[in-house]
């Protein structure tokens, strides 16, 4: 029988309710098939690792970009997708609800709004439009009975505002506003990850880990629920890429190319 969209939605938020689990974040169809290949329950979509796919940079790619490229992730497999909708592609909340509404219409489990303006002067939008941007998602994704999992962002730690005080009473504002789960990226002590878990429990946790530190043991020690990884698999590949790229550049020799993955793997593996 076909997994519906549905059946998509339900298993994600049945994952959330215990456990910890890893939700790897492809850039585009293949990387997103290769995960699901990789027994992986579920995936979430990466703003960087989209926008150098398609040649821009991140946080330059455009509202029409991104519900194609989700669409397309959501017809590529099998597995709920969470989608990384940055802010919303809006500044007003008003604004902001009907872009959510698109996005629920590619097909997509979840999906995160974030607090962070792009403007380095003032990088955070005022407390109460930030909560009425998280209350406006809530009440579109409600429309329909969608079942989409919202994600309440505060980017304090990524933007120079390192205040973990600030990001905690972001966070449990943003769960009372209707946010399903929370997420603060840029944490990565102990302490930090145990204060935030415990200020909006019973409400889940996602934790963003892109370079070595904790296991998936440790985090879930702490009480996290899911462990994203943002652009590093997309940065992990453009690594080789660029290393061999350079290396023909460079010094006219093919040294890099020995690392390579095997072809006939891939071919097995997509068909």
């Amino acid at each position: 029988m076909p997994i519906t969209t549905a059946d998509k939605r339900n298993t994600f938020r049945k994952m959330h309710e215990a456990g910890c689990f890893v939700l790897p974040n492809p850039w585009d169809v293949g990387s997103a098939r290769a995960l699901q290949h990789l027994g992986f329950k579920a995936i979430a979509s990466t703003s960087a690792g989209f926008a150098w796919s398609i040649g821009k940079a991140d946080n330059r790619v455009t509202l029409e970009d991104v519900l194609q490229h989700l669409t397309a992730l959501c017809n590529a497999v099998d597995l709920p997708v969470n989608a990384d909708f940055e802010g919303g592609f809006a500044h007003e909340a008003e604004k902001v609800a009907a872009n959510v509404a698109r996005a629920v219409n590619t097909g997509v489990a979840g999906l995160s709004i974030e607090d962070s303006t792009g403007d380095a002067a003032k990088p955070l939008y005022d407390r109460a439009l930030a909560v009425e941007r998280i209350k406006a998602a809530r009440a579109e994704i409600d429309a329909n009975n969608s079942g989409v999992l919202l994600v309440g962002r505060c980017e304090g730690f990524l933007v120079g505002q390192a205040d973990l005080t600030l990001v905690i009473d972001r966070l449990t504002a943003y769960a009372d506003a209707g946010a399903d789960c929370l997420y603060a990226p840029g944490i990565k002590t102990k302490e930090q990850i145990a204060a935030v878990v415990k200020a909006v429990h019973p409400k889940p946790v996602n934790l963003l880990i892109g370079a070595p530190g904790l296991s998936v043991a440790e985090a879930a020690d702490l009480g996290v629920r899911r462990i994203s990884v943002g652009g590093s698999l997309a940065l992990t590949a453009w690594a080789g890429f660029m290393r061999a790229s350079r290396e023909i550049a460079e010094k006219g020799t093919f040294t890099e190319l020995g690392s390579g993955y095997s072809g006939g793997q891939l071919n097995k593996m997509f068909s």
